[in-house]
């Protein structure tokens, strides 16, 4: 296998992934932070270099729509957004799940409006966690470009056929410069493998209906089948993962965890603040601190049992969400990670921190401060604050 040494932003990496694969359809819609991926994929259309057929359309509404119907038709689509864009999606979003099309977008989390504002959080995706899709969230452009390469072998696996989000944190990942380690076209296209439509538009010897009118004698059995593939995809986001690592020499799985085996007090989180977290870990066991981290990718579907059980020994938990939920018990993921440790016979104790809204800084001081909260909280005893925010000016 050869590999190529690239300094690379995660929209370009994205971008340099889905050359790679050369789906059948790209449907386009500028919106910040992800602009840069459609711009550079345009690029690669107009050059030559694929033979995507590259639909300009006049909004994300309508991007993911011409996908829905290019998948629909038979083909491999793949779509970029954030945002606002996300969320003018939403109708059709469920739609692409409910049709069981395998749908690859990329999503550069940003904070939705209002305030308007276009740095990072994860309110966006968190907004459509129960649309249907598959959601994997990125540390690094190392990990957008592999998880790009991945997403597709899940979301066509036949256990699963649902669409796949590969979210990265806008700017902070989007726009930043990283080293990545780039493979072979020919490896990526093996890997990849060709696609195979299940019930096309496009084979007239046997017509099928898209959109059918589902009322009340089969809309809970269809969404029932849906919620069945989103379970399958743990065992299909683990294979694929599994075969990556033998073709690359990188496995993924559906969470990292960091010295977490012997660890009391330990951090659950997604995206790119895992590796500002990991730095404070080494600091802290050099120290002494038996402190660990749990970097969770697969948010959708959520791995709970697999989460418990790493996490069944800690004893203290800080569960890290970058977007609120107003009117809820603690962000999104703090109720689907406390929910899964609900049935443990001694489960830790555990806290939540909203942190780095609309591109808060998120330092390696703060990791430190959460920390010396999980310290305070084992020697008392108890939990004074169970939800509480991080680097809030009040």
């Amino acid at each position: 296998m050869m590999e190529t040494i690239l300094a690379l932003t995660g929209n370009s990496a994205a971008a340099l992934a889905m050359k790679q694969i050369e789906p059948d359809v790209c449907a386009a819609y500028p919106i910040t932070p992800s602009t840069q991926i459609m711009e550079e994929y345009s690029q690669y259309v107009a050059d030559g270099a694929v033979q995507t057929e590259l639909i300009l359309v006049e909004s994300e509404h309508s991007a993911m729509s011409a996908c829905i119907g290019a998948s629909a038709a038979g083909g491999r689509a793949m779509t970029a957004t954030s945002a606002n864009g996300l969320a003018f999606m939403w109708e059709v979003l469920y739609i692409a799940a409910g049709m069981r099309l395998p749908i690859v977008m990329v999503v550069g989390n940003r904070a939705l409006s209002g305030p308007i504002n276009i740095h990072c959080d994860h309110s966006d995706a968190m907004g459509a966690r129960d649309s249907g899709w598959i959601q994997l969230y990125c540390e690094n452009a190392q990990e957008v470009y592999d998880t790009m390469i991945q997403a597709l072998r899940i979301a066509e696996d036949m256990r699963v056929r649902l669409p796949v989000m590969v979210c990265m944190d806008g700017f902070i990942i989007t726009h930043a410069m990283e080293r990545v380690e780039g493979l072979e076209e020919a490896l990526v296209k093996k890997f990849v493998g060709n696609y195979t439509p299940y019930y096309p538009l496009l084979d007239v010897r046997h017509p099928v209906t898209y959109g059918a009118l589902d009322l009340t004698d089969y809309y809970m059995e269809h969404k029932r089948q849906q919620v069945e593939g989103m379970k399958c995809a743990k065992e299909a986001i683990l294979d694929v993962g599994q075969k990556f690592g033998v073709a690359t020499g990188r496995s993924y799985g559906l969470f990292t965890p960091y010295r977490l085996d012997d660890a009391d007090l330990a951090l659950l989180i997604m995206g790119s603040s895992g590796g500002t977290a990991q730095v404070v870990v080494d600091e802290l066991r050099e120290e002494g601190m038996k402190v660990g981290l749990l970097k969770l990718r697969s948010f959708r579907p959520f791995p709970g049992e697999e989460v418990a059980k790493a996490l069944a020994h800690v004893k203290a938990l800080a569960v890290l969400d970058r977007s609120d939920s107003p009117g809820s018990v603690g962000g999104p993921l703090f109720t689907e990670v406390r929910s899964a440790l609900f049935d443990l016979p001694s489960s830790p104790q555990v806290i939540n921190l909203i942190y780095g809204l609309g591109g808060r800084e998120f330092t390696t001081d703060h990791v430190k401060e959460v920390y010396d909260r999980l310290a305070t909280l084992m020697k008392r005893g108890r939990i004074e604050k169970r939800i509480d925010y991080l680097g809030l000016r009040e």
